[in-house]
């Protein structure tokens, strides 16, 4: 049963305010650059030691984000099998929450010569973002009508970026001028933003739990919840099957999320390497990025509310063709504020119209909303994998992230043909949601 109160949509918008500060911070802006710092200061170059294995520090960060998003493929969907059949999306949610906000606060420890300390933290970090995102997802086709889902998806990203810059330009204040903040050092105070992050995202996540619907569809398991689990997982595949839309748009989702999500997880470690700006103007990028995007967010759902969510889709993917050439002939700072201005303009938008987008596609008369945004996810994070592992992969063969980014505009043409094979649901008279 669907609630549509602005009060649950809001709730359910306050954890993309919660989570995103996560991504922000820790994968995007001051983790990266401290960790690059850390690991170059105690080892004397790029070169670390992993578990006795020599790797690029750059390189292991890649990876390990691959093997975090590798490792919730694998579980999430038998995890959204349970979920749905027993009811428990926000048990799973909050566990999910739980873990990710306690592995950040771990960074805090994380001084470069304990490497393998610090990539384990960010991984469980990460392996708590991603798998709480499962379940977060799935309220959508819970909490709203279809013909919101658009403009509910774009609040909830406009709700993340807000927060997190929020919280980025507190961490980046304490950065700059510890002193202010009674902090003895720059170090200190960058590992407090860590500790900000994990707080941040338990605290504001209660608000969610509070307010959204605890098995809104009143199930009662009984038997084993793990073979049922499997069995319902089993039986939303078998119906994935036989929705060609929904199966072509995840096939075109997959390819442009390989170039979405790796552009987000590595432009910082991209500016700090190939164009060695200093850690203050990559934050302020990153700012740039956050700040456009919200704006970007309801500009496409505008879009697609006048001209269909595929028009504004492959609109921004055609952007994304060009980001990529563009960022290989970037040199200056002032050309990369240039590329991160339109990419926080595509990012929110093809973010937001993209899970409204699959929520379409989804049959509405199931209840079975984690698991079929269990096949969504997986796909996401796939993509992620692909991404990331490529990226380093050729940045480890070539000697540069620059060809790397080339590379990336293949999978944005790939999904740019299965999308232009896709026919999305057109929903008139799009509702728009105060914020």
């Amino acid at each position: 049963m669907k609630n549509e109160s602005n009060k649950v949509i809001n709730a359910w918008c306050m954890y993309d305010w919660a989570n995103s500060a996560y991504s922000l911070v820790i994968t995007s802006t001051i983790f990266p650059v401290y960790y690059a710092t850390v690991t170059r200061g105690a080892y004397g170059n790029d070169m670390v030691d992993f578990f006795g294995i020599p790797l690029t520090n750059t390189v292991l960060y890649s990876w390990s984000i691959s093997l975090s998003f590798l490792l919730v493929a694998i579980l999430s969907p038998l995890l959204s099998g349970i979920a749905d059949y027993s009811g428990q999306k926000k048990t799973f949610m909050r566990f999910f929450t739980y873990m990710g906000s306690i592995a950040c606060c771990g960074l805090y420890f994380f001084e470069g010569e304990n490497i393998e300390y610090g990539i384990i933290c960010s991984i469980l970090a990460s392996i708590g973002y991603s798998g709480s995102l499962v379940f977060y997802n799935a309220f959508l086709p819970e909490i709203t009508s279809p013909d919101r889902y658009d403009v509910v998806s774009a609040k909830g990203y406009s709700y993340g970026y807000i927060g997190s810059v929020i919280l980025l330009v507190i961490s980046l204040a304490m950065v700059i001028s510890p002193a202010s903040f009674g902090i003895p050092t720059e170090g200190i105070a960058t590992k407090i933003s860590f500790l900000m992050v994990g707080f941040w995202w338990f605290a504001f996540a209660q608000v969610t739990f509070y307010f959204l619907p605890n098995n809104g569809f009143n199930k009662q398991p009984h038997g084993s919840i793990l073979r049922k689990g499997y069995l319902e997982i089993r039986y939303v595949w078998q119906k994935v099957q036989k929705l060609h839309m929904l199966k072509r748009f995840l096939i075109s989702f997959f390819f442009y999320s390989v170039g979405v999500q790796t552009v987000m997880y590595l432009a910082a470690t991209f500016g700090d390497k190939e164009l060695r700006l200093p850690a203050d103007k990559l934050i302020l990028t990153i700012l740039i990025i956050q700040l456009v995007a919200i704006g970007g967010s309801y500009l496409f759902a505008w879009i697609s509310g006048k001209k269909g969510n595929k028009f504004s889709l492959m609109m921004m993917v055609l952007i994304w063709v060009f980001i990529c050439f563009y960022a290989y002939f970037v040199t200056t700072a002032s050309q990369f504020y240039i590329l991160a201005f339109i990419v926080g303009l595509v990012m929110g938008g093809i973010q937001s119209l993209s899970r409204s987008t699959y929520s379409k596609l989804i049959p509405e008369d199931t209840t079975d909303h984690a698991s079929y945004f269990s096949f969504f996810d997986v796909v996401d994070k796939m993509a992620i994998v692909l991404g990331t592992f490529s990226y380093g992969l050729i940045e480890q063969m070539t000697g540069s992230m620059r060809n790397s980014t080339v590379a990336l505009a293949l999978f944005f043409l790939v999904g740019f043909y299965f999308l232009l094979r896709v026919t999305i649901p057109l929903k008139k008279g799009i509702k728009m949601v105060k914020i």
